[in-house]
């Protein structure tokens, strides 16, 4: 199969901070390469617990700010990250952060027994999918990046952006291949490896089945981004409301890094980013989101 247009790539996220978080590296690599990348974010974030104890006071239960905040450092990442084109679906502030619950930790979260009426999960899936079907046709994209139906962890918003995601791209032929980011088991594990050795780790160590993962059987497609990850260190550290980034002997893509939320639970930072091919052809995606397409999405281009 060969492409007719200029490779593009679009990844649908729940808040700001996870295109980063689930795909940076992936998004950096792209964008490297040429490839016209669209981050749609489907809320701003609102429900998000804050780190620094200075910016405390925008958190929803206060003066509820949080969401125009996050929104500066989204801009800032996805400047990071070299992202080509950003757009909230619905339009900015159209749906809101469900907010969630821990069932289980580190890997189970369910919804909000009040949560707000604008809440994402309470809106219309139609409307949903439909404002998201426009953005599609609109961009065109080859390719487009969810979660798995688990939402990766069990947040409700990233649940319904993946039931967002499969509905729109149903209804538009332009999309050859949709992919679901999913964490590797055996990345994390030795993730997780790296950091225990690593000296003045300041993050709570978990244990593997503390942290969400997939068994790599599953996964059928591994994206090296070894090279960009400083650029996601980067992007990560735009979202600090979020994450608190940690580098031990750190040089421009060696060494340990690991990150921690607000749950100061340290989770690592891999080479590699992992997918599983949802729609679309196999063959040439076990490394490349574009392999077979046309378009290898592996030789770089010079720098703009």
């Amino acid at each position: 199969m060969t492409l007719t247009a200029p490779p593009r790539l679009l990844l649908v996220h729940a808040h700001p901070d996870d295109e980063t978080l689930w795909t940076g590296g992936t998004i950096a690599r792209y964008a490297a390469r040429g490839v016209q990348v669209t981050v749609v974010t489907c809320t701003l974030g609102e429900e998000g617990e804050v780190i620094p104890e200075s910016l405390r006071g925008l958190a929803s239960e206060q003066a509820d700010q949080l969401g125009g905040y996050r929104l500066g450092e989204l801009r800032s990442a996805c400047s990071a990250l070299r992202v080509a084109g950003h757009r909230f679906l619905g339009g900015i502030g159209r749906w809101r952060d469900s907010g969630m619950v821990w069932q289980e930790p580190g890997k189970a979260a369910g919804t909000v027994a009040d949560a707000h009426p604008r809440a994402f999960v309470n809106g219309d899936l139609a409307e949903q999918s439909d404002s998201l079907e426009a953005v599609l046709r609109e961009v065109k994209p080859q390719v487009v990046v969810t979660y798995a139906a688990d939402g990766g962890y069990g947040h409700p918003d990233h649940i319904r952006a993946h039931d967002v995601t499969m509905a729109a791209t149903a209804k538009v032929p332009d999309v050859l291949r949709v992919f679901h980011v999913v964490p590797s088991r055996e990345a994390v594990r030795e993730g997780l490896d790296r950091l225990a050795r690593a000296e003045g780790m300041p993050f709570t160590l978990p244990r593997l089945h503390e942290l969400p993962h997939v068994d790599d059987e599953s996964v059928t497609t591994v994206v090296d981004v070894g090279e960009h990850l400083p650029a996601k260190i980067n992007a990560l550290r735009a979202h600090g409301t979020q994450v608190r980034v940690w580098l031990d002997q750190w040089d421009n893509g060696t060494g340990v890094a690991g990150y921690a939320l607000s749950n100061d639970v340290g989770q690592p930072l891999a080479n590699t980013e992992h997918y599983v091919l949802a729609r679309g052809a196999e063959q040439g995606a076990s490394t490349d989101l574009f392999g077979g397409l046309g378009v290898s999405g592996t030789e770089p281009v010079s720098e703009r």
